[in-house]
């Protein structure tokens, strides 16, 4: 995991851990307690935040959740660095942080409407097929750094290297830097937590200046 204080008028915590691996929720959890942020922003949609409060925070019990195939591949490669959980265990965590210190919470990510809306716009059918050999292929071969970092970092590289794929990746970050804005009006702390290989990008946009209005 890594993390970085943004400047600008909200004393702003990024952080960064890698998708799906436990070992990331104890520095994750540290640092957010030594930050004492008055509210936690998330990079994830709207619906994906309720089913994480419904069904991994408050309930009784976890069901079971079903994985694509480019999901199945990725957190294989990705079990040789430690125990790995889905939903996203730092994520989930975090949630449980917030809700039991009565910590606002927001989903900084497009919702689901917005997000397919998106994804209609940057992704031709060209891209997509693209998009879905590339998957196969690192399915097949997946990525061997010698960190989890380097990994995460890596499979993204590998699925979505086109411009398509990296206008919309662009264009959820936007979305997310101008959400975690409006969630840091009137307020002084705020941590942030995106996944590991959108760090970079949503670091570079938070920092941005808006424009007038």
């Amino acid at each position: 995991m890594i993390s970085a204080r943004v400047p600008g008028g909200v004393d702003l915590l990024l952080l960064a851990p890698v998708r799906g691996l436990s070992s990331e929720v104890g520095p994750l959890l540290a640092e957010v307690d030594r930050f004492r942020p008055e509210a936690v922003g998330l990079g994830v949609s709207a619906e994906e935040l309720r089913g994480i409060v419904e069904y991994f925070v408050v309930a009784d019990g976890e069901p079971v959740v079903p994985l694509t195939t480019n999901e199945r591949n990725e957190v294989r490669g990705l079990a040789r660095f430690g125990e790995v959980r889905v939903p996203n265990p730092s994520v989930v965590e975090v949630v449980r942080w917030a809700h039991a210190r009565a910590v606002a919470l927001a989903a900084l990510d497009p919702g689901e409407e917005e997000a397919a809306s998106l994804f209609t716009e940057h992704i031709g059918y060209l891209e997509l097929v693209r998009r879905t050999v590339r998957e196969r292929r690192t399915g097949r071969d997946p990525p061997a750094p010698s960190t989890p970092d380097g990994y995460a970092i890596e499979w993204e590289r590998r699925v979505a290297p086109g411009r398509g794929s990296r206008s919309l990746a662009r264009a959820r970050d936007e979305h997310l830097a101008e959400e975690a804005r409006r969630l840091g009006a009137g307020r002084g702390r705020v941590a942030v937590v995106v996944d590991r290989e959108r760090f970079d990008q949503v670091r570079a946009l938070l920092e941005r200046r808006p424009g007038p209005a």
